[in-house]
C-alpha cells in the first residue's frame, strides 16, 4: 500500500462512512469511495483499488442487506432470482476488469445514466407502489438477466451498481423503490463477494486500509437502511435522482476529458 498520511486514511474511512449509507439507499456509494482512493493513489493498479473498494462495500451491503430483510421482508424468490446471475456475473466482470480500461464503458455508463434519469423524471408516480409488469417465469428470466448484466459491470468497474439494480428493480419489473433497495442490496451483496473470490487469490487489495474502510462502511450502511425504512419509498426516489445526478455530472465529465472537449 506504502506510506499514506493519517490525514488521508481519516479522510477515506469517511468516504466509506457516506458510501455506505448512499450506497444502503440507492446505491451508489461508489461515486464516494473509488475515486477517493483513486486520487489517494494514482499510481496504483487498478485491481488493488477494486479490491480495497469491494473490501468495504461488502461490509456495507451485508449490513443493510440484514437491516432490510428484517424490516421490510422482500421476496427471497425475486432476490435470489437477481443475485445468482448477478454473482455469475461479477465473476466475469472482475475477470475481464484488468483488460478493459474505465474509458471504454465511460460512454455507454453516461449514456444510459441519462436515460434512466429522464424515465425517473418523466414518471414521477413511478416506485411508489408495488405494481409487478410481470409475473412467473417471465419476471424471474427479467431479474435473472439484469442481474447478469449488471453483475457483468460491477465485477469490471463497480460504481453505480446499486442504482442500476434498484432501477431495474423499479423500471422494468414495477417494483416501490423501498422494496427495490431491498432486493438491490442482496444482489449487491452477491456481485461483491464474486469480485472478492477473483481478487483476494491474486493478493490483489490493501488490507489494512479495507479493514478500516469495511468499518466505517458498515456503519454508514446500517444507519443509511433504517432511515430508507423510516423515510419509506418517497425519500429513497429523492435521493436516488440526486446520485443519479451526481454520477451524471462525474462521468460526463470524464468523458468530455476523453475526448478532448476540456
Amino acid at each position: 500500500m506504502g506510506d499514506i498520511s493519517t490525514t488521508v486514511f481519516i479522510l477515506l474511512v469517511l468516504a466509506a462512512l457516506t458510501a455506505g449509507w448512499v450506497d444502503s439507499v440507492v446505491g451508489g456509494g461508489g461515486l464516494v469511495q473509488l475515486p477517493g482512493l483513486l486520487i489517494a493513489f494514482p499510481s496504483a493498479a487498478p485491481v488493488h483499488l477494486l479490491a480495497t473498494n469491494k473490501m468495504a462495500s461488502i461490509a456495507g451491503t451485508t449490513v443493510s442487506s440484514v437491516t432490510y430483510w428484517r424490516r421490510v421482508r422482500p421476496d427471497p424468490r425475486t432476490a435470489l432470482a437477481l443475485a445468482v446471475p448477478a454473482f455469475a456475473g461479477s465473476l466475469l466482470g472482475a475477470l475481464i476488469a484488468s483488460h478493459l480500461p474505465r474509458s471504454a464503458f465511460n460512454p455507454v455508463i453516461l449514456v444510459a445514466l441519462i436515460v434512466v434519469m429522464f424515465y425517473t423524471l418523466a414518471k414521477p408516480a413511478m416506485g411508489q407502489t408495488t405494481a409487478l409488469r410481470f409475473t412467473g417465469r417471465k419476471h424471474v428470466a427479467l431479474a435473472g438477466l439484469a442481474g447478469f448484466l449488471i453483475g457483468i459491470y460491477d465485477g469490471a468497474l463497480g460504481p453505480g451498481t446499486g442504482s442500476f439494480l434498484v432501477f431495474a428493480l423499479v423500471g422494468l419489473l414495477g417494483y416501490a423503490f423501498l422494496e427495490a433497495s431491498a432486493k438491490a442490496k442482496i444482489a449487491n451483496f452477491a456481485t461483491n463477494l464474486a469480485s472478492l473470490v477473483i481478487f483476494i487469490p491474486q493478493g490483489a487489495g490493501f488490507w489494512k486500509l479495507g479493514i478500516a474502510m469495511a468499518a466505517a462502511n458498515m456503519t454508514g450502511g446500517y444507519v443509511g437502511a433504517r432511515t430508507a425504512v423510516a423515510a419509506g419509498a418517497n425519500f429513497v426516489r429523492i435521493v436516488f435522482v440526486v446520485v443519479v445526478s451526481a454520477f451524471i455530472l462525474r462521468i460526463g465529465y470524464d468523458v468530455l476529458t476523453q475526448f478532448g472537449v476540456l
